[in-house]
């Protein structure tokens, strides 16, 4: 094994900030949806605003860092190694063979990350927060979009899409724990740091 630098600083901290705020969004989104009753719903509904709009400003300003970086290129999908990706998660892995993708600085990201994370991007990032606009801003809808949509149903969609952002952090807190130790990947999130096969070749 070798050690590789793999995230820099800002990706660390994009990382964790979006975490923190996708889990207080969650929490505050509950309370307003009736679920839990942790706190009033009126500082839900404040602190669920603020945290929207932070949210908005970290991935405002993730976009414009990963477009002048060139670091948007690691969500490009490929079909190279895909199948065996695949199959090393629903088989592989269970029997202890080495993942078929080896990491580099120049691609982070693997087959199925790539798939998982382009979608994240452009599929359930805007419609959480589409969703969540029209819903936060319903009074002020102009005709053509009171025509299109019922409140009943943007308050649906915006719920369905927060419950698939939940689904997606269960699944990709599982899959830090599957590299070559249990805290591995956590820790690279960390330190920036992550042991690779010594044979993975420079790009």
């Amino acid at each position: 094994m070798k050690r590789i630098l793999l995230y820099k600083r800002f990706e660390r901290f994009w990382h964790w900030m979006q975490a923190l705020l996708i889990i207080a969004l969650a929490f505050t989104g509950f309370v307003l949806h009736g679920s839990i009753d942790a706190i009033p719903y009126g500082l839900a509904h404040k602190l669920h605003t603020t945290f929207l709009w932070a949210l908005l400003g970290l991935w405002a300003f993730a976009i414009f860092w990963h477009f002048t970086t060139g670091e948007w290129k690691h969500y490009i999908p490929t079909t190279k190694k895909l199948k065996e990706v695949i199959l090393y998660y629903a088989v592989g892995i269970f029997k202890g063979e080495e993942h078929p993708y080896d990491r580099t600085p120049q691609r982070k990201l693997n087959p199925l990350q790539r798939v998982a994370y382009l979608g994240l991007k452009l599929i359930l990032n805007p419609g959480i927060i589409i969703s969540g606009l029209l819903y936060l801003f319903y009074n002020e809808w102009p005709p053509a979009i009171a025509n299109l949509f019922s409140l009943e149903f943007v308050a649906i969609a915006h719920t369905a899409f927060a419950f698939l952002m939940c689904a997606f952090v269960v699944i990709h807190v599982y899959m830090t724990t599957v590299g070559h130790t249990v805290s591995g990947h956590i820790k690279a999130m960390i330190t920036g740091y992550e042991d690779v096969n010594e044979h993975t070749p420079a790009e």
